[in-house]
C-alpha cells in the first residue's frame, strides 16, 4: 500500500481524499458572510466542552507539574535538546510532572527526560496542518482541536513554566503566562527563561523600550528569571515552591 497522508483530529482519523481542508480552529475562526454560524457555532460549544472535560479527566490528580515550552525544530543533537532532557529528568526526580505540547524538538527532549527518570511525562497535542502525532516519550497524552482549550491545560495543572529557545508558539505561551501572573490570575508561579544568549535581546527590549515608554511597569521585569543551566532553573522553581502564595487560590 502506498503511503498516504494521515490526519488526526480528536478521536477521528482521516486518510487520502478524506483529509479535511481546514483544521477545527481554522473553521471556527474563519470569516463568515452569512448566517450559517448561527447554526454551527453553538454546536461547537459542545465539542469544546467535551474537549475540556476529557482533558480534566485525564490530568486530574497529576500533582505538581512544570510546563516546558520550546521549539519543535530543535534537533536531538542540539545543545538545548540535551539541556531540556537534563532539566526534565531533574524535575521528575524532584517529584514534578513535566507538561509539554507533545511534539518534537524541545518538547520531545523534556518528555524524554521525564520518562527516563521515572516521572510523569504529559503531552498536550494540537491539530495542525504540518504537525501530527505525539512523541514516543509521552505517558499521558491529550490531543486538542482548539488552541485556547489546550492553553487552559498548560496553566491549570502547572506549578511553573520554563521557556526554552523557540519561535512564535513559544513566545505566545510565554507572554500568556506572564500576563496571567502580572494580572494575578495565577499567583506565585516561577517563569524561567532558559538561555541568556537567546533571551537577552527580548529582555533588553522590554526594559529599554517597553518599560522606558511607560507601557510596562519596571517591577514586572521581576516576573521571570533568565538562567543558563538546569541547576539554576531548579533553584528558581524550588525557591518559588517554598514561598507562600498570596490569596489562597493555589494551583487550581
Amino acid at each position: 500500500m502506498s503511503e498516504e497522508q494521515v490526519y488526526r483530529t480528536g478521536p477521528l482519523i482521516y486518510r487520502g481524499s478524506q483529509v479535511p481542508s481546514q483544521t477545527a480552529d481554522q473553521a471556527f475562526l474563519a470569516e463568515t458572510t452569512d448566517s450559517r454560524w448561527r447554526h454551527s457555532d453553538p454546536w461547537r460549544v459542545m465539542r469544546i466542552q467535551a474537549e475540556l472535560v476529557a482533558a480534566f479527566d485525564a490530568l486530574d490528580g497529576v500533582g505538581p507539574a512544570i510546563s516546558v515550552f520550546g521549539s519543535a525544530r530543535t534537533k536531538p543533537d542540539h545543545h538545548w535538546y540535551a539541556v531540556a532532557r537534563d532539566l526534565a529528568g531533574r524535575l521528575a526526580t524532584a517529584g514534578y510532572g513535566v507538561i509539554t505540547g507533545g511534539g518534537p524538538g524541545i518538547m520531545a527532549a523534556a518528555n524524554r527526560g521525564a520518562h527516563e527518570s521515572g516521572g510523569l511525562s504529559i503531552g498536550l497535542g494540537i491539530e495542525l496542518p504540518a504537525e501530527q502525532g505525539m512523541n514516543p516519550w509521552v505517558d499521558v497524552g491529550v490531543d486538542f482541536r482548539y488552541f485556547f482549550a489546550r492553553k487552559v491545560m498548560f496553566v491549570k495543572y502547572a506549578s511553573g513554566f520554563v521557556a526554552f529557545p523557540g519561535g512564535l508558539g513559544t513566545l505566545d505561551e510565554l507572554f500568556e503566562s506572564l500576563t496571567l501572573v502580572q494580572t494575578d490570575k495565577i499567583e506565585g508561579f516561577p517563569i524561567v527563561l532558559m538561555g541568556s544568549d537567546y533571551w537577552t535581546g527580548l529582555t533588553d527590549w522590554l526594559e529599554g523600550t517597553v518599560v522606558a515608554t511607560g507601557a510596562m511597569a519596571a517591577p514586572d521585569l521581576g516576573l521571570f528569571s533568565v538562567v543558563d543551566t538546569p541547576a539554576e532553573a531548579m533553584a528558581v522553581i524550588e525557591s518559588a515552591a517554598q514561598t507562600p502564595r498570596r490569596g489562597g487560590m493555589g494551583r487550581r
